[in-house]
């Protein structure tokens, strides 16, 4: 039986672990994505005996510079995480989304801000899903690809990538679509995938798009709102996320909130900080929040030392740690 202190020791190695992993994959999926392709998974495996996500896996482990013949901790971030990372997706769950299939993105640009069409290639690896953390504390991100060639719309801002209609935002989107319900506000418009989902839910009588930028609204106004079937219930507010939050939300009758202020953990964790602290205005509103286990897997980490540092046992540090009391933590 472990004791208190070999017990915190491997939750310092299982943070150690979950960094280096993430830089593996973070490395990898910034600056050779597509490295796999279906001409190099034919040469090692000319008959297609084994199944692609194996496959797959097993030339990422190479990929990667993971050798578990020789290194134990190579071996371990295979068994670990690796294998539990990666995974083939069908495109077919994905061209069968109500947005993907009735929503016709044209090509076009308005000011810093353009519609567009992109495409994973075969084999291109991508995160396609939130983080999934596991019970003691390993952090396993998810990583998709497809077989073939996959196009979705995107919207860019300045060249960079601000929201897409893919794996990632589909996935990552649907548990507060699943959720929300009545009045309903949503924070950030992007290509207006959250408003159009749950505007098909008869459960939601209302949506407020709250959008600070006016070149996205009149790019969302003039292309994609009009193919909206429920119109009627979508109302865009032009003005500042935080200052709605603080002045006008708790002055509403709003059942749900979603914030979607970010483009990733990166620049998401001081948004999310400080959307949560707009909680205590609202008391009556729930408020959801898009990748928030990823956010709060980063807060994790920042925290854990004084955390460590500040609990009488073992038990007190992993429950200081869970989610839930990370999320009250901030409110």
């Amino acid at each position: 039986m472990q004791t208190e202190q070999e017990k915190i020791d491997a939750l310092r190695e299982t943070r150690q672990r979950n960094n280096s992993y993430a830089w593996l994959l973070s490395d990898y999926i910034n600056n050779s994505p597509c490295a796999i392709s279906p001409s190099f998974l034919h040469e090692i495996d000319e008959d297609g005996i084994l199944p692609e996500a194996t496959l797959v896996t097993a030339i990422l482990s190479g990929l990667l510079n993971l050798d578990p013949s020789t290194n134990e901790e190579d071996n371990i971030l295979i068994d670990n995480y690796l294998r539990q990372s990666v995974t083939l997706l069908r495109q077919d769950i994905y061209k069968e989304n109500p947005y993907y299939k009735n929503i016709c993105i044209p090509e076009t640009s308005f000011q810093n801000w353009k519609l567009t069409k992109t495409v994973y290639q075969p084999y291109e690896a991508f995160v396609y899903k939130d983080i999934i953390v596991k019970n003691d504390f390993r952090e396993i991100p998810q990583i998709g690809f497809f077989s073939t060639p996959f196009s979705f719309p995107a919207v860019h801002e300045n060249g960079r990538e601000w929201m897409a209609i893919k794996p990632s935002e589909i996935e990552t989107m649907q548990p507060a679509i699943n959720q929300v319900a009545g009045n309903v506000a949503v924070f950030g418009l992007g290509l207006g995938y959250f408003p159009y989902m749950i505007s098909l839910k008869e459960s939601v009588s209302h949506i407020s798009i709250i959008e600070r930028d006016s070149a996205v609204i009149q790019l969302f106004n003039t292309y994609i709102l009009p193919q909206f079937e429920h119109k009627e219930k979508i109302e865009i507010i032009c003005t500042d996320a935080f200052d709605f939050m603080k002045n006008v939300l708790p002055k509403q009758s709003y059942d749900y909130a979603f914030v979607d202020l970010w483009h990733d953990t990166a620049d998401g964790l001081p948004l999310y900080k400080k959307a949560k602290g707009m909680e205590r205005f609202s008391p009556d509103t729930k408020y959801l929040y898009w990748v928030e286990d990823s956010l709060l897997s980063a807060y994790r980490w920042q925290r854990f030392d004084a955390i460590l540092s500040g609990s009488k046992s073992y038990d007190d540090i992993c429950q200081k740690l869970r989610n839930e009391s990370l999320a009250r933590e901030l409110l």
